[in-house]
């Protein structure tokens, strides 16, 4: 019986490492619980670059992965191709060896 690979785990692995990375990017920030105005005209400077920070990782993790997926369905069809050259060889006609057990002239 052929084993089905489970793809539930490889999103939740995506999403753990997504939320790892934004938990490094968030604490990266510097962003301080601070209410003196120099720091809030700055967290919105500093907002703004976290948020491009996330969006860059998660398309940088979509891109990973989209490449992933097609490095493995191409490594899918020549693995496939393989076994349909063996299968071929397998019940193609050896003229040679009718030849050397005397069947045929």
């Amino acid at each position: 019986m052929r084993e089905v690979p489970s793809r539930g785990l490889s999103w939740r692995l995506l999403l753990f490492f997504a939320s790892i990375s934004m938990q490094f990017v968030l604490g990266l920030s510097g962003d301080s619980k601070n209410t003196n105005t120099g720091v809030k005209a700055e967290s919105h400077t500093s907002s703004s670059k976290t948020g491009t920070k996330v969006i860059l990782i998660l398309l940088g993790f979509v891109t990973v992965g989209m490449f992933s997926f097609f490095l493995y369905k191409l490594w899918q069809k020549k693995k496939r191709d393989e076994q349909y050259a063996r299968l071929l060889k397998l019940f193609e006609e050896d003229d040679e060896l009718e030849v050397e057990l005397g069947l045929r002239d």
